[in-house]
């Protein structure tokens, strides 16, 4: 058994990012969704475009989620804003065979952890044709709209689903996102898209002490993580 499926021999729950995780950043699904908070934004403060981009990127800095700092600043209710942000097209996103073979040989339970909605990670892995080999979906709105990085999450997570924290592996676009699973015991993964411009800024602290493992291909990291049919 090499190093790398020693360090993750003791793992029987592995939780997976939805966005730019699952699928490759270079589907592009965030461009969609970020043209739409702005839309929203730009109606709801009856503001220019640019001006409502700059204060959804604002909102999201702050706050770890547009959503977040529009309940939190402005009082919005999260319904609205979840569904049109989500309003978009799937087509980009590719069938994607190998990571559904690496998935199922997995020993254990996958689980979905997002801050988007578990309607927006259905279609996302119905077009990945992946859905068959997860065991269930944790979203923003059972996380009562509080998103990662944010403790409070990852603790009713494990709560919700009775993961042990010790026995789990998390993988993760962004850095930062990966700080809490760490602490609480888990091994973290960052993936990484350095082939889209955009991602590398979440990809930050890369080095840091709570990211474990750094992979630009998932099917293919999962495939080597194999214990032996």
């Amino acid at each position: 058994m090499s190093a790398l499926q020693r360090g993750f021999a003791h793992v029987d729950t592995w939780v997976f990012d939805l966005d730019n995780t699952l699928y490759p950043a270079s589907c592009r699904l965030f461009d969609q969704m970020h043209v739409r908070m702005g839309e929203y934004v730009m109606q709801h403060f009856n503001v220019n475009y640019p001006e409502a981009r700059r204060m959804q990127r604002d909102l999201f800095l702050k706050h770890g989620t547009t959503l977040r700092g529009l309940m939190v600043e402005h009082g919005h209710a999260p319904e609205g804003f979840l569904e049109r942000v989500h309003d978009i097209d799937y087509a980009s996103v590719p069938q994607d065979p190998a990571l559904l073979a690496a998935l199922e040989r997995l020993p254990g339970r996958k689980i979905v952890f997002t801050n988007g909605t578990a309607k927006h990670a259905r279609n996302v892995m119905e077009r990945l044709g992946v859905a068959e080999a997860f065991h269930g979906i944790f979203d923003i709105v059972d996380s009562d709209h509080i998103p990662k990085p944010a403790a409070e999450p990852y603790g009713k997570f494990l709560r919700d689903h009775g993961v042990a924290a010790a026995r789990a592996a998390f993988f993760e676009d962004i850095a930062n996102n990966l700080k809490v699973p760490h602490e609480l015991g888990m091994r973290t993964v960052l993936v990484v898209s350095d082939d889209v411009e955009e991602a590398k800024e979440w990809h930050g602290n890369r080095d840091a002490a709570w990211v474990d493992h750094i992979t630009h291909d998932l099917a293919g990291f999962l495939a080597d993580l194999q214990f032996g049919d």
